[in-house]
This record gives structure tokens, C-alpha cells and sequence, in this order.
């Protein structure tokens, strides 16, 4: 964006940091790297999310966890951002991750065959590749999506990115760096219309 201005901060932190649902919470990314804006960071580990961890109160109901042996996993944080737009935000986010997939796996006709998006996760014939989430804090919205890497140990049939043959830290920096191209897209095409 022109004048140096950068809407949203990305960084791959690459530190292994295992996902326990505490990390979902506001102020993670600035005691992680400092950075005490609107960010997104990627960071690799385990997933092990389970009882009054999970935010997701139908999980939570049904006494569903998240685990997963290995995982790219995304945190978030927006200020001053309402839950549904976080929501599209997350949806919009797990759609570049989507289009970056195909890409790195040859196109929808190698590794990217029967990948689908339902709401904010991701499926290959069936089988989950992602999980997803965003909720409230009081001073911000912030969200949580994981890549498998390894999903041994899931709790329902999974695919990951060691089995489609993708580099997760090529897949955590493509990313990273088309969602920030998009918000500051998006901060460019409110500031450059006319008020009707």
C-alpha cells in the first residue's frame, strides 16, 4: 500500500508451539512477536483442544476434541472488528488457503481433486483438512484455523498436507502474504470510491 502504511502484520514465527485452544485469546500474537496490531501468525505442533477449551459450544455440547499429531495453525486478531465480520474474514482466509492448496498440490486435478469448502472448513473427498474458528474477546476478534499436517489422532477421518506432497512453511508464507495483500486491497477500494 502505498505511503508504508500495512493494514495487517503477518509472520511465520517459525517456532513449534503445540495448539491447546489457550492460545485463542486476545494479545497472543503481541506477547509471541511483538507485533500489537492487526496480525496474522502461522507456527507448526500438535493440536490437543478438548473440554472447556473449545469455544465452539456445539463441540463443546457434544464433548467433540480437536487433535491432530501435527498442524499448521493460524492465529488472528482484528481490532475494533464485529463477529460477523471476523466471520467473513475467517471465510475468506480459509479460501485463500483453499486456492494456495490446489496450487502447491499441481491443481484440482493432482492433489486438489474433490477439495471442497463447507462454511470454514476444508474437505478432500470427505476427508477434513482444516479446522476453523473465530470468537469475540473485549477488545478485539480473534481466530484460530489449523492445516493438518499429520492428522493422526483425529477424531474423524483427515487428510493432510504430508499426504498431498505440501511444504507447510510454503503453505503457511503464500498465504500469509495473499491475506494481507487482500485487506490492504480492500482498505484501497473503501478509500477510493465516492459517496452516493
Amino acid at each position: 500500500m502505498s505511503g508504508g502504511y500495512t493494514l495487517v502484520e503477518t509472520s511465520w514465527t517459525g517456532r513449534a508451539l503445540d495448539y491447546d485452544g489457550s492460545q485463542l485469546r486476545s494479545h497472543f500474537i503481541r506477547e509471541e512477536t511483538g507485533l500489537d496490531c492487526d496480525a496474522v501468525i502461522a507456527f507448526a505442533g500438535a493440536c490437543d483442544v478438548r473440554g472447556d477449551s473449545l469455544v465452539d459450544l456445539e463441540d463443546a455440547e457434544t464433548g467433540s476434541t480437536i487433535i491432530s499429531s501435527s498442524m499448521l495453525h493460524f492465529i488472528g486478531e482484528h481490532f475494533q472488528c464485529p463477529l460477523r465480520e471476523a466471520n467473513f474474514r475467517l471465510r475468506l482466509f480459509v479460501s485463500i488457503i483453499m486456492e494456495t492448496v490446489v496450487k502447491l498440490a499441481g491443481g484440482a486435478g493432482a492433489g486438489g481433486a474433490g477439495l471442497e469448502r463447507k462454511g470454514d472448513d476444508l474437505y478432500i473427498a470427505g476427508r477434513k483438512l482444516t479446522v476453523a474458528i473465530t470468537t469475540s474477546s473485549a477488545t478485539s476478534s480473534v481466530f484460530h484455523c489449523g492445516v493438518n499436517i499429520d492428522p493422526a489422532g483425529a477424531p474423524v477421518p483427515a487428510i493432510g498436507l504430508e499426504e498431498l506432497g505440501i511444504d507447510h512453511v510454503e503453505l503457511a508464507e503464500a498465504v500469509l502474504e495473499r491475506y494481507g495483500e487482500e485487506c490492504a486491497s480492500v482498505e484501497i477500494a473503501i478509500r477510493k470510491v465516492r459517496g452516493v
